[in-house]
């Protein structure tokens, strides 16, 4: 069997960015500019919770890179590198851990976010990852959860429900025709998270909070309202929604509210306030991924008020995923 040593220098060092000292010492050395700084965010995955154990390496390894690299955008924040634990089970593969560190190393590359320490070790269960992303933002203008104020307009990047719909597919939860095409789609965004790293300057700019959507839009959107004293109005019918999930909607419209709380869409969720609309709408498009306004902030401390295209209140059984 390998040692962990010969493990690091021969799946891991070849990625490690210059801070990373070729993962050869027992820390990492980051010079951050006198007008920045850092921000830090960690995310585990665990197999069975947020993956499956028979899924693909590299669909695997992106997932726990990007997830990461979702709350560096929402923050406004560029990346600046990742540290990576790894708990390996005893009966892994070296051919799954070249494929895993393969896709790794490519998306690092990808998103300009190099490795650059971390630790591994043999697990007693299941495989678990836990990255540890690092960004920097100018010095002040970092995006907050807790900004969001009474007359200042929702938006969500891309599209929503994709991924929920995506994890319905994989579970074979899903029994009525859908065009292939369309569940390719669906899976991709379960496997795949899209890191909204485009828009964290224009956030910087007009957002006054922003998270990203992880555990399903009702319930971030509540979170984020919670922390920042505030209430909302969300219309319903404004919600985006892509063609493969407007197919399902159309087969089973029940099928809405495991959309709204499902968790794993990892687009952007922000507040911008009314004279900045404009300017967000205009460079979020030219962005290539948008964003849509879905609704207005409120004076009050209770929840989200959701509404129908009759202007009917709409209620949820659940509010997001949740581990626990």
């Amino acid at each position: 069997m390998i040692s962990e040593d010969d493990l690091i220098a021969r799946f891991f060092a070849p990625m490690a960015g210059q801070g990373g000292l070729g993962l050869r010492d027992d820390a990492a050395l980051l010079a951050i500019k006198p007008d920045e700084e850092l921000v830090v965010t960690t995310d585990a995955l665990a197999a069975g919770v947020h993956f499956f154990a028979d899924d693909p390496p590299d669909s695997i390894a992106r997932k726990a890179l990007r997830v990461n690299l979702s709350d560096l955008a929402a923050k406004g924040a560029n990346p600046a590198g990742f540290l990576l634990s790894l708990a390996l089970p005893t009966d892994w593969q070296q051919d799954w851990l070249t494929k895993f560190a393969d896709a790794l190393s490519e998306d690092a590359r990808r998103f300009a976010c190099p490795l650059l320490g971390g630790d591994t070790i043999r697990s007693p269960g299941d495989l678990f990852i836990s990255i540890t992303a690092l960004g920097t933002v100018p010095c002040g203008k970092m995006v907050p959860r807790t900004g969001a104020r009474a007359g200042d307009r929702i938006f969500v990047s891309g599209t929503i429900g994709d991924a929920a719909a995506g994890l319905m597919l994989r579970r074979a939860e899903w029994d009525k025709p859908l065009d292939a095409r369309a569940r390719d789609f669906l899976i991709d965004r379960y496997l795949h998270p899209q890191p909204r790293l485009a828009l964290a300057q224009l956030l910087r700019a007009h957002a006054s909070a922003a998270m990203d959507i992880s555990d399903g839009l009702v319930g971030d959107l509540t979170k984020m309202l919670r922390v920042s004293g505030a209430s909302a109005r969300i219309e319903l019918p404004r919600v985006p929604f892509s063609e493969a999930a407007r197919a399902i909607l159309a087969a089973n419209p029940d099928v809405l509210e495991r959309l709204l709380t499902g968790g794993d869409d990892y687009e952007i969720l922000c507040t911008v306030a009314p004279g900045a609309v404009e300017s967000f709408e205009r460079e979020a498009g030219a962005a290539a991924i948008g964003g849509t306004q879905i609704g207005e902030v409120s004076d009050g401390d209770g929840p989200p008020a959701f509404h129908d295209a009759k202007g009917r209140p709409v209620s949820f059984r659940r509010g997001s995923f949740s581990h626990f």
